[in-house]
């Protein structure tokens, strides 16, 4: 397993032009290649389709990034951990054994499985889910 977890926030900026894309693809560069959680697929795709709807992409757009990224998956540059009953059992403890941090339910799925793959660091664009990964014990790079 690679020791880089990416959430759905650094995702989007490695695929889309974003604030602080350029960053985050020479941080990616310097990468063999990095874990994501099944989670982030389905957030990808929503994310596609909801920057369509809002005109911000076209059609062609969107198909154009999400074959680079099934690409990326395929050539095992990024490397999917299904979504599996013991990460959900690890969000939910999360939430009983930190109660007092700010984390919202996706981004304790994204830890967990995060912490199921064996990530030492996680790269988000996510101010909360960094938070929350500090308090895990995690190296975080952030993007915002």
């Amino acid at each position: 397993m690679r020791s880089l977890y990416l959430d759905t926030s650094a995702l989007a900026k490695w695929y889309l032009p974003e604030p602080m894309a350029d960053e985050f693809g020479a941080f990616m560069s310097e990468q063999d290649g990095a874990v994501i959680g099944r989670l982030g697929e389905v957030e990808l795709r929503s994310l596609l389709a909801r920057r369509r709807r809002a005109g911000e992409l076209d059609g062609r757009s969107v198909s154009l990034v999400w074959r680079t990224f099934q690409g990326d998956i395929g050539r095992g540059y990024l490397e999917v951990i299904p979504l599996a009953d013991n990460q959900a059992s690890a969000a939910i403890e999360l939430f009983a054994r930190r109660p007092t941090l700010a984390l919202r339910s996706l981004d304790a799925v994204h830890l967990a499985a995060a912490i199921a793959a064996e990530a030492t660091q996680v790269a988000t664009a996510d101010r909360a889910m960094a938070t929350a990964a500090v308090s895990l014990g995690l190296d975080v790079k952030t993007f915002y």
